[in-house]
Protein backbone atom coordinates (compact mmCIF):
# COMPACT_ATOMS: atom_id res chain seq x y z
CA UNK A 1 0.00 0.00 0.00
CA UNK A 2 1.12 3.31 -0.82
CA UNK A 3 0.81 5.61 2.37
CA UNK A 4 -0.05 8.88 -0.06
CA UNK A 5 -3.01 6.74 -1.58
CA UNK A 6 -4.85 6.32 1.27
CA UNK A 7 -8.12 5.99 -0.25
CA UNK A 8 -6.45 2.77 -1.99
CA UNK A 9 -6.66 1.12 1.71
CA UNK A 10 -10.22 2.56 2.29
CA UNK A 11 -11.29 1.24 -1.59
CA UNK A 12 -9.27 -2.44 -0.58
CA UNK A 13 -10.88 -2.80 2.62
CA UNK A 14 -14.47 -1.83 1.20
CA UNK A 15 -14.04 -4.81 -1.69
CA UNK A 16 -12.90 -7.01 1.34
CA UNK A 17 -15.65 -6.41 4.06
CA UNK A 18 -18.37 -7.25 0.97
CA UNK A 19 -17.88 -10.52 2.11
CA UNK A 20 -18.72 -10.14 5.97
CA UNK A 21 -22.11 -10.45 8.02
CA UNK A 22 -23.23 -7.59 9.41
CA UNK A 23 -21.92 -8.88 12.73
CA UNK A 24 -18.58 -9.32 11.42
CA UNK A 25 -18.92 -5.41 9.78
CA UNK A 26 -19.68 -4.19 13.15
CA UNK A 27 -16.73 -6.14 15.15
CA UNK A 28 -14.32 -4.90 12.13
CA UNK A 29 -15.07 -0.92 12.57
CA UNK A 30 -14.17 -1.59 16.56
CA UNK A 31 -10.47 -2.35 14.91
CA UNK A 32 -8.75 1.00 14.27
CA UNK A 33 -9.81 4.23 12.12
CA UNK A 34 -9.36 3.37 8.75
CA UNK A 35 -11.19 -0.23 9.60
CA UNK A 36 -14.09 1.92 11.19
CA UNK A 37 -13.90 4.18 8.19
CA UNK A 38 -14.72 1.57 5.75
CA UNK A 39 -16.94 -0.62 7.60
CA UNK A 40 -19.22 2.51 8.30
CA UNK A 41 -19.19 2.89 4.81
CA UNK A 42 -22.75 3.70 3.19
CA UNK A 43 -22.54 1.85 0.36
CA UNK A 44 -21.80 -1.40 1.75
CA UNK A 45 -25.20 -0.83 4.43
CA UNK A 46 -27.12 -0.04 1.39
CA UNK A 47 -25.74 -2.80 -0.39
CA UNK A 48 -26.78 -4.57 2.75
CA UNK A 49 -30.46 -3.51 3.17
CA UNK A 50 -31.03 -3.97 -0.65
CA UNK A 51 -29.80 -7.74 -0.35
CA UNK A 52 -32.42 -8.46 2.42
CA UNK A 53 -35.34 -6.35 1.68
CA UNK A 54 -35.34 -5.86 -2.37
CA UNK A 55 -36.80 -2.26 -1.27
CA UNK A 56 -36.16 0.34 1.02
CA UNK A 57 -37.52 4.03 1.71
CA UNK A 58 -34.33 6.10 0.62
CA UNK A 59 -36.89 9.01 1.79
CA UNK A 60 -36.33 8.60 5.52
CA UNK A 61 -32.63 8.87 5.12
CA UNK A 62 -32.29 12.20 4.09
CA UNK A 63 -34.73 13.61 6.91
CA UNK A 64 -34.18 16.14 9.76
CA UNK A 65 -34.62 13.72 12.59
CA UNK A 66 -31.53 12.25 14.39
CA UNK A 67 -28.25 10.90 11.87
CA UNK A 68 -29.87 8.89 9.94
CA UNK A 69 -28.30 6.38 7.76
CA UNK A 70 -28.36 3.12 5.53
CA UNK A 71 -26.28 1.40 8.93
CA UNK A 72 -28.83 2.98 11.11
CA UNK A 73 -31.71 2.10 8.96
CA UNK A 74 -30.65 -1.74 8.89
CA UNK A 75 -30.06 -1.91 12.19
CA UNK A 76 -33.31 -0.42 13.46
CA UNK A 77 -34.97 -2.60 10.72
CA UNK A 78 -33.05 -5.49 12.32
CA UNK A 79 -34.13 -5.04 15.96
CA UNK A 80 -37.65 -4.46 15.20
CA UNK A 81 -37.98 -7.93 12.75
CA UNK A 82 -36.39 -9.37 15.63
CA UNK A 83 -38.95 -8.13 17.94
CA UNK A 84 -41.56 -9.02 15.74
CA UNK A 85 -40.06 -12.55 15.42
CA UNK A 86 -39.94 -13.53 18.96
CA UNK A 87 -43.08 -12.17 20.07
CA UNK A 88 -42.76 -11.69 23.76
CA UNK A 89 -44.81 -9.99 25.83
CA UNK A 90 -43.52 -6.29 26.23
CA UNK A 91 -42.42 -6.43 22.53
CA UNK A 92 -45.16 -5.22 21.38
CA UNK A 93 -48.75 -3.29 22.58
CA UNK A 94 -52.46 -4.69 22.14
CA UNK A 95 -55.11 -2.47 21.38
CA UNK A 96 -58.70 -3.60 21.38
CA UNK A 97 -60.69 -0.87 18.70
CA UNK A 98 -64.35 -1.17 19.13
CA UNK A 99 -67.30 1.27 17.58
CA UNK A 100 -68.90 -0.97 14.75
CA UNK A 101 -72.05 -2.04 15.71
CA UNK A 102 -71.93 -4.97 13.29
CA UNK A 103 -69.56 -7.41 11.29
CA UNK A 104 -66.06 -6.66 10.08
CA UNK A 105 -66.29 -7.52 6.26
CA UNK A 106 -62.81 -6.23 5.40
CA UNK A 107 -59.98 -4.29 6.92
CA UNK A 108 -57.04 -2.28 5.03
CA UNK A 109 -53.88 -0.50 5.80
CA UNK A 110 -53.48 3.24 4.04
CA UNK A 111 -50.52 3.28 1.76
CA UNK A 112 -48.72 6.62 3.75
CA UNK A 113 -46.16 3.88 5.02
CA UNK A 114 -46.30 0.59 3.01
CA UNK A 115 -44.32 -2.67 3.76
CA UNK A 116 -42.32 -2.10 0.82
CA UNK A 117 -40.70 1.20 1.92
CA UNK A 118 -41.02 1.61 5.91
CA UNK A 119 -40.08 5.09 7.68
CA UNK A 120 -38.93 3.92 10.79
CA UNK A 121 -38.71 7.04 12.60
CA UNK A 122 -42.37 7.78 12.14
CA UNK A 123 -44.49 4.19 12.62
CA UNK A 124 -47.90 5.63 13.09
CA UNK A 125 -50.33 3.79 11.13
CA UNK A 126 -53.85 3.62 9.87
CA UNK A 127 -56.13 0.94 9.04
CA UNK A 128 -59.49 1.86 7.38
CA UNK A 129 -62.46 -1.40 8.64
CA UNK A 130 -65.75 -1.82 7.03
CA UNK A 131 -68.96 -2.76 8.53
CA UNK A 132 -72.30 -4.74 8.03
CA UNK A 133 -73.45 -1.33 10.06
CA UNK A 134 -72.59 0.63 6.84
CA UNK A 135 -69.53 2.82 8.09
CA UNK A 136 -66.30 2.81 7.34
CA UNK A 137 -64.00 3.51 10.09
CA UNK A 138 -60.34 4.55 10.32
CA UNK A 139 -57.79 4.46 13.31
CA UNK A 140 -54.56 4.61 14.60
CA UNK A 141 -53.64 2.11 15.38
CA UNK A 142 -50.75 2.39 17.60
CA UNK A 143 -52.84 4.41 20.04
CA UNK A 144 -56.37 2.64 19.44
CA UNK A 145 -57.58 6.72 18.55
CA UNK A 146 -60.79 6.27 16.08
CA UNK A 147 -60.01 8.98 13.59
CA UNK A 148 -63.12 9.25 11.44
CA UNK A 149 -66.10 7.40 10.99
CA UNK A 150 -68.08 8.08 7.54
CA UNK A 151 -72.29 8.52 7.66
CA UNK A 152 -74.27 5.61 7.77
CA UNK A 153 -75.59 3.48 4.21
CA UNK A 154 -76.84 0.23 3.53
CA UNK A 155 -74.42 -2.47 4.74
CA UNK A 156 -70.85 -2.84 3.41
CA UNK A 157 -69.68 -5.98 1.68
CA UNK A 158 -65.76 -5.28 0.36
CA UNK A 159 -63.18 -3.07 1.17
CA UNK A 160 -60.24 -2.01 -0.88
CA UNK A 161 -57.40 1.00 -0.48
CA UNK A 162 -56.04 2.80 -2.93
CA UNK A 163 -52.28 1.80 -4.40
CA UNK A 164 -50.76 5.49 -4.21
CA UNK A 165 -52.89 8.10 -3.61
CA UNK A 166 -54.04 7.61 0.10
CA UNK A 167 -57.83 6.91 -1.40
CA UNK A 168 -60.13 4.00 0.34
CA UNK A 169 -63.03 2.42 -1.92
CA UNK A 170 -66.12 0.99 -0.49
CA UNK A 171 -68.83 -1.75 -2.29
CA UNK A 172 -72.58 -1.83 -0.38
CA UNK A 173 -75.23 -4.31 -0.54
CA UNK A 174 -77.02 -2.45 -3.14
CA UNK A 175 -74.10 -2.18 -5.39
CA UNK A 176 -73.35 1.74 -4.54
CA UNK A 177 -69.50 2.26 -4.58
CA UNK A 178 -68.04 5.38 -2.94
CA UNK A 179 -64.18 6.45 -2.50
CA UNK A 180 -63.45 8.40 0.73
CA UNK A 181 -60.48 10.29 1.11
CA UNK A 182 -58.08 8.43 3.97
CA UNK A 183 -57.08 11.38 5.70
CA UNK A 184 -60.33 12.85 6.71
CA UNK A 185 -63.42 10.36 5.60
CA UNK A 186 -64.48 12.79 2.98
CA UNK A 187 -66.47 11.31 0.52
CA UNK A 188 -65.21 11.49 -3.43
CA UNK A 189 -66.94 10.15 -5.80
CA UNK A 190 -69.77 7.42 -6.11
CA UNK A 191 -71.24 5.10 -8.79
CA UNK A 192 -73.68 2.38 -8.90
CA UNK A 193 -72.83 -0.98 -10.35
CA UNK A 194 -76.33 -2.28 -9.56
CA UNK A 195 -75.10 -5.77 -7.71
CA UNK A 196 -76.11 -6.58 -4.15
CA UNK A 197 -71.98 -8.11 -3.77
CA UNK A 198 -69.10 -6.79 -5.77
CA UNK A 199 -65.87 -7.76 -5.83
CA UNK A 200 -62.93 -4.37 -5.92
CA UNK A 201 -59.78 -4.18 -7.64
CA UNK A 202 -57.40 -1.31 -7.71
CA UNK A 203 -54.96 -0.03 -9.94
CA UNK A 204 -52.61 2.43 -11.50
CA UNK A 205 -51.23 1.70 -15.40
CA UNK A 206 -48.47 4.51 -16.15
CA UNK A 207 -50.11 7.04 -13.19
CA UNK A 208 -53.67 6.50 -14.32
CA UNK A 209 -56.09 5.20 -11.89
CA UNK A 210 -58.27 2.69 -12.49
CA UNK A 211 -61.16 0.28 -10.45
CA UNK A 212 -62.24 -3.01 -11.76
CA UNK A 213 -65.26 -4.00 -10.28
CA UNK A 214 -66.50 -7.72 -10.61
CA UNK A 215 -70.54 -8.40 -10.00
CA UNK A 216 -73.02 -10.64 -8.74
CA UNK A 217 -74.61 -11.05 -12.49
CA UNK A 218 -70.88 -12.48 -14.39
CA UNK A 219 -70.06 -9.55 -15.38
CA UNK A 220 -66.58 -6.93 -14.86
CA UNK A 221 -66.78 -3.32 -15.33
CA UNK A 222 -63.71 -0.99 -15.11
CA UNK A 223 -64.19 2.41 -14.10
CA UNK A 224 -61.70 5.27 -14.54
CA UNK A 225 -60.15 7.84 -12.17
CA UNK A 226 -61.25 9.19 -8.86
CA UNK A 227 -64.32 10.61 -10.47
CA UNK A 228 -65.52 6.52 -11.23
CA UNK A 229 -66.34 7.34 -14.97
CA UNK A 230 -67.20 4.12 -16.52
CA UNK A 231 -65.00 2.66 -19.12
CA UNK A 232 -65.90 -0.30 -20.24
CA UNK A 233 -67.68 -4.05 -19.49
CA UNK A 234 -67.41 -7.40 -19.67
CA UNK A 235 -69.36 -10.87 -19.24
CA UNK A 236 -67.30 -13.35 -17.72
CA UNK A 237 -69.54 -15.86 -15.70
CA UNK A 238 -72.79 -15.65 -17.22
CA UNK A 239 -74.74 -15.10 -13.85
CA UNK A 240 -72.40 -16.34 -11.43
CA UNK A 241 -70.81 -14.02 -8.77
CA UNK A 242 -67.02 -12.50 -9.88
CA UNK A 243 -65.45 -13.21 -6.76
CA UNK A 244 -61.82 -13.76 -8.44
CA UNK A 245 -60.51 -10.70 -9.44
CA UNK A 246 -56.96 -10.18 -9.72
CA UNK A 247 -54.17 -8.24 -11.81
CA UNK A 248 -50.82 -8.86 -12.71
CA UNK A 249 -47.50 -7.41 -11.13
CA UNK A 250 -47.23 -5.61 -15.12
CA UNK A 251 -50.81 -4.51 -14.49
CA UNK A 252 -51.16 -5.58 -18.24
CA UNK A 253 -53.74 -8.48 -17.14
CA UNK A 254 -56.85 -8.82 -15.63
CA UNK A 255 -57.88 -12.69 -13.86
CA UNK A 256 -61.82 -12.92 -13.02
CA UNK A 257 -63.30 -15.81 -12.63
CA UNK A 258 -65.90 -17.58 -9.93
CA UNK A 259 -65.47 -20.41 -7.40
CA UNK A 260 -69.33 -20.90 -7.39
CA UNK A 261 -69.45 -23.13 -10.49
CA UNK A 262 -67.13 -26.10 -11.01
CA UNK A 263 -67.66 -26.65 -14.84
CA UNK A 264 -66.98 -22.93 -15.59
CA UNK A 265 -63.39 -21.51 -16.78
CA UNK A 266 -61.56 -18.60 -15.22
CA UNK A 267 -60.43 -15.92 -17.73
CA UNK A 268 -57.63 -13.25 -18.47
CA UNK A 269 -58.15 -10.28 -20.09
CA UNK A 270 -55.92 -7.52 -21.92
CA UNK A 271 -56.12 -4.79 -19.36
CA UNK A 272 -55.63 -2.12 -22.25
CA UNK A 273 -59.08 -3.13 -24.04
CA UNK A 274 -60.71 -2.46 -20.41
CA UNK A 275 -59.04 0.79 -19.68
CA UNK A 276 -58.94 1.84 -23.12
CA UNK A 277 -61.35 0.02 -25.32
CA UNK A 278 -62.02 0.44 -29.33
CA UNK A 279 -65.58 1.23 -30.38
CA UNK A 280 -65.76 -1.26 -32.62
CA UNK A 281 -63.77 -3.90 -30.51
CA UNK A 282 -65.12 -6.29 -27.89
CA UNK A 283 -62.63 -6.28 -24.99
CA UNK A 284 -59.53 -9.19 -25.39
CA UNK A 285 -60.48 -11.95 -23.62
CA UNK A 286 -59.35 -15.58 -23.78
CA UNK A 287 -60.69 -18.70 -21.20
CA UNK A 288 -58.25 -20.83 -19.12
CA UNK A 289 -57.96 -24.56 -20.01
CA UNK A 290 -58.99 -25.41 -16.51
CA UNK A 291 -62.30 -25.76 -14.81
CA UNK A 292 -63.83 -25.25 -10.85
CA UNK A 293 -60.75 -22.81 -10.03
CA UNK A 294 -60.73 -22.74 -5.87
CA UNK A 295 -58.20 -19.82 -6.17
CA UNK A 296 -55.82 -17.94 -7.70
CA UNK A 297 -52.62 -15.60 -7.42
CA UNK A 298 -50.21 -13.66 -9.86
CA UNK A 299 -46.55 -14.68 -9.14
CA UNK A 300 -44.84 -11.49 -7.50
CA UNK A 301 -41.93 -11.18 -9.25
CA UNK A 302 -43.00 -12.24 -13.07
CA UNK A 303 -44.86 -9.83 -15.38
CA UNK A 304 -47.67 -12.60 -16.10
CA UNK A 305 -47.39 -15.86 -14.34
CA UNK A 306 -50.68 -17.03 -12.79
CA UNK A 307 -50.62 -19.85 -10.22
CA UNK A 308 -54.32 -21.44 -9.85
CA UNK A 309 -56.12 -24.19 -7.68
CA UNK A 310 -59.13 -25.85 -9.99
CA UNK A 311 -60.53 -29.31 -10.46
CA UNK A 312 -58.76 -31.64 -12.40
CA UNK A 313 -60.49 -34.97 -14.39
CA UNK A 314 -60.95 -37.02 -11.02
CA UNK A 315 -62.55 -33.91 -9.33
CA UNK A 316 -59.65 -33.63 -7.28
CA UNK A 317 -57.63 -30.28 -6.48
CA UNK A 318 -55.21 -29.41 -8.95
CA UNK A 319 -52.29 -26.44 -8.98
CA UNK A 320 -51.54 -25.10 -12.42
CA UNK A 321 -49.15 -22.24 -13.52
CA UNK A 322 -49.47 -20.69 -16.73
CA UNK A 323 -47.59 -17.77 -18.23
CA UNK A 324 -49.97 -15.31 -20.09
CA UNK A 325 -48.75 -12.98 -22.97
CA UNK A 326 -50.08 -11.26 -26.56
CA UNK A 327 -49.05 -12.21 -30.37
CA UNK A 328 -49.97 -9.32 -32.12
CA UNK A 329 -49.88 -8.93 -35.78
CA UNK A 330 -51.08 -6.77 -38.35
CA UNK A 331 -54.76 -7.65 -38.37
CA UNK A 332 -55.37 -9.13 -34.90
CA UNK A 333 -54.10 -9.66 -31.68
CA UNK A 334 -54.00 -13.10 -29.65
CA UNK A 335 -53.78 -14.08 -26.07
CA UNK A 336 -51.68 -16.84 -25.34
CA UNK A 337 -51.59 -18.82 -22.43
CA UNK A 338 -49.04 -21.32 -21.86
CA UNK A 339 -48.89 -23.93 -19.08
CA UNK A 340 -45.69 -23.86 -16.92
CA UNK A 341 -46.28 -26.57 -14.41
CA UNK A 342 -49.22 -28.59 -12.75
CA UNK A 343 -49.43 -30.96 -9.84
CA UNK A 344 -52.38 -32.30 -7.52
CA UNK A 345 -52.82 -31.38 -4.30
CA UNK A 346 -53.66 -33.95 -1.58
CA UNK A 347 -55.22 -32.05 0.89
CA UNK A 348 -56.64 -33.67 3.64
CA UNK A 349 -59.94 -31.64 4.36
CA UNK A 350 -63.41 -31.19 2.45
CA UNK A 351 -62.76 -27.13 2.70
CA UNK A 352 -64.10 -25.52 0.00
CA UNK A 353 -62.36 -21.90 1.24
CA UNK A 354 -58.86 -22.28 0.27
CA UNK A 355 -56.62 -18.99 0.53
CA UNK A 356 -53.45 -18.57 -1.41
CA UNK A 357 -50.82 -16.05 -1.32
CA UNK A 358 -46.96 -16.20 -3.56
CA UNK A 359 -44.03 -15.27 -1.72
CA UNK A 360 -41.48 -14.72 -4.36
CA UNK A 361 -40.82 -16.32 -7.87
CA UNK A 362 -40.72 -20.34 -6.77
CA UNK A 363 -42.66 -20.07 -3.37
CA UNK A 364 -46.94 -20.25 -2.84
CA UNK A 365 -48.00 -20.60 0.43
CA UNK A 366 -51.50 -22.35 0.64
CA UNK A 367 -54.23 -22.50 3.81
CA UNK A 368 -57.42 -24.68 4.11
CA UNK A 369 -59.22 -25.76 7.05
CA UNK A 370 -56.88 -25.88 10.37
CA UNK A 371 -53.76 -26.49 7.82
CA UNK A 372 -50.61 -24.58 6.07
CA UNK A 373 -48.44 -25.49 3.41
CA UNK A 374 -45.65 -24.19 1.25
CA UNK A 375 -44.95 -25.34 -1.71
CA UNK A 376 -42.78 -24.77 -4.60
CA UNK A 377 -43.76 -23.86 -8.17
CA UNK A 378 -43.08 -27.28 -9.11
CA UNK A 379 -45.01 -29.22 -6.79
CA UNK A 380 -42.31 -29.50 -4.06
CA UNK A 381 -43.75 -29.45 -0.67
CA UNK A 382 -41.28 -27.23 1.42
CA UNK A 383 -43.58 -27.33 4.83
CA UNK A 384 -46.53 -27.95 6.30
CA UNK A 385 -48.65 -27.10 9.69
CA UNK A 386 -51.48 -27.92 11.84
CA UNK A 387 -51.19 -25.59 14.60
CA UNK A 388 -55.31 -23.90 14.91
CA UNK A 389 -57.64 -26.19 15.93
CA UNK A 390 -60.35 -24.67 13.92
CA UNK A 391 -60.54 -23.44 10.14
CA UNK A 392 -58.43 -20.62 9.23
CA UNK A 393 -60.26 -17.62 8.10
CA UNK A 394 -57.70 -15.21 6.40
CA UNK A 395 -53.97 -15.44 5.45
CA UNK A 396 -51.91 -12.39 5.31
CA UNK A 397 -47.89 -12.63 3.68
CA UNK A 398 -45.54 -10.37 3.20
CA UNK A 399 -41.51 -10.74 2.55
CA UNK A 400 -40.95 -11.26 6.30
CA UNK A 401 -43.97 -13.58 7.41
CA UNK A 402 -46.96 -15.21 7.49
CA UNK A 403 -49.90 -14.70 9.48
CA UNK A 404 -52.68 -16.89 9.95
CA UNK A 405 -56.29 -16.02 11.54
CA UNK A 406 -58.51 -18.60 12.99
CA UNK A 407 -61.89 -19.57 14.28
CA UNK A 408 -60.26 -20.55 16.91
CA UNK A 409 -59.33 -16.92 18.32
CA UNK A 410 -55.73 -17.16 17.67
CA UNK A 411 -53.04 -15.97 14.93
CA UNK A 412 -50.24 -17.86 14.43
CA UNK A 413 -47.37 -15.88 13.41
CA UNK A 414 -44.32 -18.00 10.82
CA UNK A 415 -41.13 -16.09 9.40
CA UNK A 416 -39.64 -16.62 6.45
CA UNK A 417 -36.51 -18.79 6.73
CA UNK A 418 -33.22 -19.18 4.46
CA UNK A 419 -32.38 -22.63 4.80
CA UNK A 420 -29.04 -23.82 3.17
CA UNK A 421 -30.08 -27.46 2.17
CA UNK A 422 -33.78 -26.95 1.75
CA UNK A 423 -33.42 -22.85 0.42
CA UNK A 424 -36.74 -20.85 1.55
CA UNK A 425 -38.53 -22.28 4.10
CA UNK A 426 -41.18 -21.08 6.83
CA UNK A 427 -40.93 -21.32 10.27
CA UNK A 428 -43.37 -21.23 13.37
CA UNK A 429 -42.94 -18.61 15.76
CA UNK A 430 -45.59 -18.16 18.14
CA UNK A 431 -49.14 -17.00 18.67
CA UNK A 432 -51.38 -14.34 19.39
CA UNK A 433 -54.48 -14.56 21.55
CA UNK A 434 -57.98 -12.05 20.17
CA UNK A 435 -60.18 -12.89 23.58
CA UNK A 436 -62.46 -14.96 25.31
CA UNK A 437 -64.90 -17.43 23.52
CA UNK A 438 -68.07 -16.86 25.84
CA UNK A 439 -67.56 -13.33 24.13
CA UNK A 440 -66.14 -13.59 20.59
CA UNK A 441 -66.54 -16.73 17.80
CA UNK A 442 -63.15 -16.68 16.41
CA UNK A 443 -60.81 -14.34 13.87
CA UNK A 444 -62.21 -13.45 10.28
CA UNK A 445 -59.91 -11.01 8.65
CA UNK A 446 -56.25 -10.41 9.23
CA UNK A 447 -53.72 -7.92 7.14
CA UNK A 448 -50.21 -6.79 8.52
CA UNK A 449 -47.62 -4.00 7.80
CA UNK A 450 -43.80 -4.53 8.46
CA UNK A 451 -44.55 -3.55 12.38
CA UNK A 452 -48.41 -4.22 13.23
CA UNK A 453 -50.66 -6.80 12.98
CA UNK A 454 -54.42 -6.02 12.97
CA UNK A 455 -57.43 -8.84 12.91
CA UNK A 456 -61.00 -8.67 13.38
CA UNK A 457 -62.49 -10.74 15.97
CA UNK A 458 -66.53 -11.73 15.49
CA UNK A 459 -68.67 -10.61 18.22
CA UNK A 460 -71.47 -13.03 19.56
CA UNK A 461 -73.59 -10.12 20.43
CA UNK A 462 -73.21 -9.01 16.27
CA UNK A 463 -70.25 -6.15 17.12
CA UNK A 464 -66.91 -6.81 15.78
CA UNK A 465 -63.77 -5.77 17.26
CA UNK A 466 -60.84 -5.06 15.77
CA UNK A 467 -57.34 -6.24 17.45
CA UNK A 468 -54.07 -4.21 16.75
CA UNK A 469 -50.55 -5.57 17.78
CA UNK A 470 -48.21 -3.23 17.26
CA UNK A 471 -44.34 -3.61 17.76
CA UNK A 472 -41.82 -0.53 18.14
CA UNK A 473 -38.60 -0.32 17.45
Amino acid sequence: MDPHHPHLIGDCLIHIFTFLTEEDLITASSVCKDWHEAADSPWLWRRLCLQRWSFCNLSVLGSDHVNQSWKRYFLRRCYLEMKMAKGRSGGYTCKSLRGHTGRVVGLVYLQENPAQHPDLWNSSATVCSASTDGTVRAWNIQNGELLWCSPEQSPLTEIVSDEQRNVVITADSTGLIKTWQGQTGQEVASFSAGSPHCTLLQYNINNDWFLTVGTSQGSVCTLADLTLTKRSSIRVCDTFKVNILLVSPGKKWITAGTKDNDDLSPKVIYAESLTSPSEDEDPLCQSLPVTGCQAAVFIPTQPARLAIIHHNERSNKALTVFDVSIKKTKYKSEIQVQQVESFPLTLNTWSSHILLEAKDSNCLALAAGQELWVYTLKGTLLASFKEHTMPISSLCLDSFRVVTASQDLSLRVLTWKNDRDNGLTLESRYHLLGGSHTMSRGFTHVACDYSSIVASVEGKDGKDVLKAYFFTS
